[in-house]
């Protein structure tokens, strides 16, 4: 058996309790051995010493086997052009995690506003390029206007692309690209390297949605979809929308993959509002974690971590097995406690 480092970044807000739900779970599988490396990052760590993702953070993560980040950033804590602190971003970028994974399945009927759902699909966000490019880039004193650029690169389209590509293959081989290709250049250029990739990949089916629409059909026929794949701004927002047809944020599991190293984390926020009260919702959380054993591939964390979700399942299909977010009244150590029981 062969020790997994994994660096833990709790972050703010709620993001420590729900870390504490996923660590249980990694616990809770004596089959595999990890090493937890705890390291400070987020709003609250810059208020503690000016820097909201230290270098040794940064170091421990190169170092480690994977990430696993509860959630970072609050809304009181901004830098001076106004922007939020968003290590989570930074971390994408330094290590060029490329591939944002953003699974959405619905486990409960009860939890979606939508009428008998089916939906079991997963959209791949570019996390480097985009309309983040351009971020970090000085705002001027007094400015009139201020523009941000998209960019969409051949290299990082076609890694992407590949991607997205191999993972239709591991599913059901379907994918489709999400784009505004009938208005932006940019977009067009996005949908031109997608078709040159796509022809190495003929088993796969393909189709090609603009945004808009895309937003649209996830409400009205989630089923059809298999894979998504679509640029940084857009897959932020969309996948927003696809966690609101399962229950919500808390039901919202995502990774940020790139060649060598992954963070894996639910894709909610750090929640202050409701921080420190029992409240938040774990489950994102512990499907991020089973989404980190898959990564690693061996077999015994795959193995773990079709039990983990086969955990989450049966605690699901209860409606009385709810956070407040689903409706319910479970804390977060109770839901945790009935997944690791089901486990």
């Amino acid at each position: 058996m062969v020790k997994k480092q994994i660096a833990v970044l709790p972050g703010d807000g709620i993001g420590p309790e729900v870390i504490e739900s996923g660590l249980a779970v990694l616990r809770a599988l004596p089959e595999l051995d990890f090493e937890f490396l705890e390291m400070p990052c987020g709003a609250g760590e810059y208020l503690r010493q000016g820097d909201p993702l230290p270098q040794q953070t940064i170091e421990i993560c190169r170092q480690a086997d994977a990430v696993l980040l509860g959630a970072a950033g609050l809304p009181n804590v901004r830098w001076a052009d106004g922007r939020e602190m968003a290590p989570q971003i930074d971390i994408r970028e330094i290590f060029g995690l490329y591939a944002g994974v953003r699974p959405t399945r619905i486990y409960n009927p009860a939890h979606s506003p939508l009428k008998n759902p089916v939906i079991d699909y997963v959209l791949v966000r570019e996390s480097t390029e985009g309309l983040f490019s351009t971020r970090l880039r000085p705002r001027a004193a007094g400015a009139d206007a201020v523009r941000d650029e998209m960019l969409i690169s051949r290299a990082g389209s076609e890694r992407l692309f590949h991607f997205a590509f191999r993972l239709a293959q591991s599913r059901r081989n379907k994918l489709t690209l999400v784009d505004k290709a009938n208005v932006l250049p940019s977009m067009a250029f996005f949908r031109q390297v997608f078709d040159e990739v796509a022809a190495a990949y003929p088993g796969v089916e393909t189709e090609r949605i603009y945004v808009d629409a895309m937003a649209l059909y996830l409400v009205q026929r989630p089923q059809c979809f298999d894979v998504l794949v679509t640029e940084n701004m857009f897959g932020d927002i969309l996948s927003d929308l696809a966690a609101a047809t399962v229950g919500g944020m808390g039901m919202a599991p995502s990774a940020d993959i790139g060649d060598a190293q992954a963070v894996f984390q639910p894709a909610h926020g750090s929640a202050p509002d409701i921080a420190g009260q029992g409240k938040a919702n774990p489950v994102a959380t512990i499907l991020s974690v089973a989404m980190m054993l898959e990564w690693f591939a061996d077999p015994d964390s795959l193995a773990a971590a079709v039990r983990i979700r086969r955990a989450v399942e049966s605690v699901l299909a209860d409606p009385l097995n709810a956070t407040a977010d689903l409706g319910g009244n479970l804390s977060t150590p109770r839901m945790t406690e009935k997944i690791l029981a089901a486990l």
